[in-house]
């Protein structure tokens, strides 16, 4: 194993070792602050509560990397020898991973500054979790002058070595809702004289899953997901309220507005067939991720130039606050192979290392690379 694969490994079990929540990742900036500075990287002075951005090159054009560094409310189970020591806090989706990539990316760049056409933006990004920390970081400044930006997904379905990414909609919409429902009390063995909110609630459930079913063309990707339904206190009592709570996922911007429409329409029949109230909060969670497909494309071709085996990637269910990044400058997001035995966000979840030195020569390609095709136009 070579010195910068043994860095890499250290850097990211110590980072595994001591995760932090949306927000609040204090000690792991303060890390990645001195681990940069060691490398000689420059740190941009951005009005940034957590997080860090470093630079490295001279002039125009200007690209950018990104990581992000914040951790999970999970109880590890992982077993391995560098669990995290603070209690019910895991780096369970791999932020651990990708800030330890892109340390090693921005220390390769570092090595290569003289000879870079341009310069790259390195991104160490928080909140991802709560899709707050890429609104953060445009706020204070961090997209200005970029004209491409790349940014990272370790998939633990995926073998060591397989790269995978898709242009166009990759990544969904994420939308919440919370559904409250107030019915009339009632004794349980007297029902007819309440409105009971809990056969109201399951009947609901049933008639969101028909949004997905029969609503929406089967040609597009829908989920509606009731997570949570919370209502009673004791074995003989009808509540007189219930609250629901849920996901809505899908990639196409007109069925994101249909699904919350046509969700809205059913709660409202049957608040009126049930002589009830509802009411819903709706909230709108990042926009899904859409990658630009000439750098898609060109992030692929960089994959296999770099002996990455390549392959496309399926539409992701889950939500990404790269998205926002995407909003605003083009760039493309990718999925590399950590083969993990558990999947994100699970307490067993344990990616291989072994993909961090080939992940961080792989970016630091791809940045060289983008910043000499944007110097020749």
């Amino acid at each position: 194993m070579s010195a910068f694969a043994e860095q890499l490994i250290a850097w990211r079990r110590e980072l595994h070792q001591h995760p932090e929540l949306s927000g609040n990742e204090v000690a792991t900036t303060a890390r990645l602050r001195r681990w940069l500075e060691q490398n000689g990287l420059r740190l941009p002075d951005l009005p940034l509560h957590t997080g860090v951005v470093a630079e490295v090159g001279q002039g125009e054009p200007l690209i950018a990397l990104r990581a992000d560094i914040d951790a999970l409310p999970i109880d590890e189970q992982s077993g391995v020898a560098f669990s995290s020591g603070n209690p019910g806090v895991m780096h369970a989706c791999g932020h651990d991973i990708h800030a330890s990539v892109m340390l090693g990316a921005a220390q390769l760049l570092k090595a290569r500054e003289s000879e870079l056409p341009g310069r790259v933006r390195i991104i160490f990004q928080p909140a991802e979790e709560n899709f707050t920390g890429a609104k953060a970081v445009i706020r204070a400044g961090a997209l200005q002058g970029v004209s491409a930006i790349f940014g990272m997904h370790n998939e633990p379905s995926l073998p060591v070595g397989v790269f995978a990414t898709r242009p166009g909609a990759f990544y969904a919409n994420v939308d919440r809702f919370v559904i409250h429902i107030k019915g009339k009390g009632a004794h349980a063995a007297r029902p007819q004289e309440g409105k009971d909110a809990i056969v109201l609630a399951t009947q609901l459930v049933g008639a969101l899953q028909t949004i997905a079913s029969r609503d929406v063309s089967s040609l597009h990707s829908v989920v509606v997901s009731v997570t949570r339904i919370q209502g009673g206190n004791t074995w003989n009592v009808l509540p007189e309220t219930v609250e629901l709570e849920g996901t809505v996922r899908t990639h196409d911007r007109e069925v994101r507005s249909k699904v919350a429409q046509r969700l809205r329409q059913l709660a409202a029949g049957f608040a009126a067939a049930f002589d009830a109230q509802i009411t819903i909060d709706w909230r709108d969670g990042p926009p899904a991720l859409v990658n630009d497909p000439h750098w898609t494309a060109f992030t692929e071709q960089v994959a296999r130039e770099a002996g990455l085996k390549t392959e496309p990637a399926d539409l992701h269910m889950g939500g990404e606050d790269f998205a926002i990044y995407l909003q605003q400058i083009p760039g493309a997001f990718i999925s590399l192979g950590s083969a993990s035995e558990y999947g994100l966000h699970h307490p067993a979840y344990n990616p291989d290392d072994a993909l961090l030195e080939g992940a961080a020569r792989y970016f630091a390609r791809l940045a060289e690379k983008a910043l000499r095709q944007l110097s020749q136009h």
